[in-house]
């Protein structure tokens, strides 16, 4: 399993200028020191973990190695600085990080980090000298650009080589884009002097939150320390109520990715950003500086792309299905407010497919769970929420005739557990929908109280790896209760709960701006006692895309608590049946449809990238490669446009849609999973009428 650097950020909000960071002036070496307010933090952090976290633990020698391993990993997470020789002179705190952080301590992360500095200086210099020399781009040798499996240079001199190579490699990505050689290194002597900058324009703050976040990350990915300055940011987030947008970022080795983008936003509405695109170019308006963002730190990215509303920022994406040498794509977005309309669910009707006879399907899209608190709260009695608006558009789907109802949950991320569990009610006459374990071991059941079903007639559920808590809520109890058909990929794994701690209120005054703990404190567990947290909730119906999916969510996460099991509360299955038939036919239609073929080529392809190190520093066979890549890239989409009823691209085409705002293509994969789901459903209510008749 791959090591990532966990530090995620929704930069759906506005605080300050695009591209302010510029601004920041460096940090002399001397003034990295840890400060009283850092000492404090720490105590009152080891004491909330201690007292308050999920997971049980012991901070002794062992944890204290993960820590200066994650430490080292956070610093450099592609071995890129440190050679194994520093790694060796850090191991004297190997087995003294804990007794440390216990004193509060923080000399040694102080040293490590200012060695880093170091060695980012050094690296640098060669590189910017090493730029000016010729390379020869016709010699076979490849570069191995994700190098977080690998172990550390033995040395300088084997830096120097690996620094060649990226340099020539960089080189080759831009040749190939059609930029001049005088280009390309003005382009990359930026970018490296920006990897210098920015690393000394890190403060006190941001070497102590990166520290405490190994510490933190040693426990599991969820429980992570904001500074004061990202505390304030998140406030000012929640206070312009997800402004920006709309994307889930992290960092991925040198590369910024999309996680995933929130429904309603800027990005998904785009149809242009997709989750595992890589963001390596950003600009301001419509004429600004596209600013080469690769090596940036993600904090920095955040604040070149969030801006007011109605500003536009201009994004250079290198997509996930392309490599690392594939084309690039410019895009560009108007930042705005996410409204809750955007995110309501929304109805349709599927209907006259082949193969589904006269079944009617009623198709409710549901991007998030919602619930308007601050409405609720002033007493508006017409407040918004997900289980209002599907109560809504469930009673008009009866009344239009429909004879099954599919709730699609593709991208849901979650939101109010409230409406996890009232949703789950409109399907259910009442009864437990999931069980919440606290630290201590206590388990609270969350009920539905309402007695009333609104709908009772055949039900399927569609997810896919992007599903998460609520979501997984809503389907695992649907799965439980056996009250309809889960189909498919299996979710996110986003099974434990999180509270937001002000450290500050643990001071006396409580005046001190210390920051925030953001703290895992419990874990979801379905009514029959599987947690949804690691596996997730696997389908009843598997789809082909689903080829990867072992790798995603909390499954490719270090360190994530692992699945678990609790005694099941009482709650009275109802009778979908069994559904291997259901599941032969489905495969067995999948198995001539063009669009499913391409589904799954298109899997085989993503694991095929994602699981890609190495590339070719022959500039010529590197070129011949991606042309074959592109060939069939382009072959396949076109025999999927084809089976949707789309004319085949040309290369113009092609250009002209990586500047579109629409993407059909996208929308020809959503149906494609949405109409299968449809005949699936079809087939079991004409599998269950038969029944009836033969009876």
């Amino acid at each position: 399993m791959k090591t990532r650097k966990l530090l995620w950020l929704i930069f759906l909000f506005v605080s300050l200028p695009g591209g302010v960071w510029s601004s920041v002036p460096e940090v002399p070496l001397e003034e990295l020191e840890p400060t009283r307010e850092q000492r404090q933090a720490t105590l009152i952090i080891l004491r909330v973990i201690d007292k308050y976290h999920y997971k049980e633990h012991r901070l002794d020698d062992e944890m204290s190695r993960s820590i200066l391993t994650r430490y080292l990993e956070s610093l450099d997470p592609n071995k890129s600085f440190f050679t194994q020789k520093d790694v060796d002179r850090f191991s004297v705190y190997a087995d003294r990080l804990d007794d440390s952080l216990r004193l509060a301590r923080l000399g040694p992360a102080f040293s490590i980090f200012k060695v880093y500095r170091q060695r980012i200086d050094e690296r640098v210099d060669f590189a910017l000298g090493r730029l000016k020399k010729p390379f020869d781009f016709d010699i076979k040798e490849e570069y191995r650009f994700d190098r977080s499996e690998t172990g550390w240079a033995v040395d300088h001199r084997m830096l120097d080589d690996l620094w060649r190579k990226r340099i020539k490699n960089d080189m080759i990505s831009l040749r190939l884009s059609g930029e001049s050689d005088k280009d390309i290194q003005k382009k990359l002597a930026k970018r490296y002097e920006g990897i210098r900058r920015r690393t000394r324009q890190l403060a006190s703050n941001d070497v102590y939150q990166t520290f405490i976040n190994a510490y933190t990350l040693s426990l599991e990915p969820h429980t992570s320390y904001m500074s004061p300055r990202v505390s304030e940011n998140f406030d000012i987030s929640m206070r312009l109520s997800l402004e920006g947008i709309g994307a889930v970022l992290r960092s991925e080795n040198e590369y910024t990715e999309v996680l995933r983008t929130v429904p309603g936003g800027p990005a998904a509405q785009s149809g242009q950003v997709q989750s595992g695109d890589r963001i390596i170019g950003v600009g301001q308006d419509k004429k600004g500086e596209l600013v080469d963002v690769v090596g940036m730190r993600l904090q920095d990215v955040v604040d070149m792309i969030r801006g007011p509303k109605g500003t536009l920022v201009r994004l250079r994406l290198l997509p996930e299905d392309s490599g690392s040498e594939g084309p690039t794509k410019d895009i560009t977005l108007e930042r705005n407010k996410i409204k809750l309309e955007d995110q309501a669910a929304k109805k349709s009707v599927i209907e006259g497919l082949d193969g589904m006879g006269p079944v009617k399907i009623g198709v409710i899209d549901l991007p998030a769970f919602y619930r308007d608190f601050r409405g609720q709260s002033q007493g508006d009695k017409n407040f918004r929420s997900t289980t209002r608006d599907v109560r809504k558009l469930l009673n008009e789907l009866i009344e239009e005739g429909v004879d099954g109802v599919v709730i699609d949950l593709r991208q849901n991320g979650g939101g109010s557990l409230i409406e996890a569990t009232e949703l789950t009610g409109l399907f259910i006459p009442s009864g437990p929908v999931v069980q919440v374990r606290d630290a201590t071991g206590d388990v609270e059941v969350e009920a539905d109280p309402d007695p009333t079903m609104v709908y009772s007639g055949p039900l399927a559920v569609l997810v896919d790896r992007n599903s998460a808590s609520a979501s997984e809520i809503f389907a695992g109890a649907i799965q439980d209760y056996r009250r309809g058909i889960i189909i498919g990929e299996p979710t996110f794994g986003k099974g434990t709960v999180q509270t937001l701690v002000d450290l500050g209120r643990f001071v006396q005054g409580g005046n001190n701006d210390l920051g925030r703990l953001r703290l895992t404190m419990a874990q979801f567990f379905r009514v029959n006692g599987g947690s949804t947290q690691f596996m997730g909730v696997v389908p009843d119906i598997e789809f082909p895309s689903a080829k990867g999916s072992a790798e995603h969510g909390e499954r490719g996460l270090d360190n994530a608590l692992p699945w678990a099991r609790i005694e099941a509360t009482e709650y009275r299955p109802r009778g979908v049946g069994t559904i291997g038939q259901y599941r032969d036919r489905h495969r067995e239609r999948i198995q001539h449809d063009p669009g499913f073929k391409y589904l799954a080529e298109e899997a085989s392809l993503l694991m095929e990238m994602r699981e890609k190190t190495t590339v070719s520093l022959e500039q010529s066979g590197r070129k011949l490669e991606y042309e074959g890549q592109e060939s069939k890239r382009k072959e396949r989409k076109n025999r999927f446009r084809l089976a949707t009823g789309l004319p085949p691209l040309t290369d113009k085409d092609e250009k002209s849609q990586n500047k579109s705002e629409d993407n059909p293509d996208d929308d020809g994969v959503s149906k494609i999973m949405l109409n299968e789901v449809a005949r699936i459903l079809a087939d079991y209510i004409e599998g269950n009428r038969r029944s009836v008749m033969v009876q």
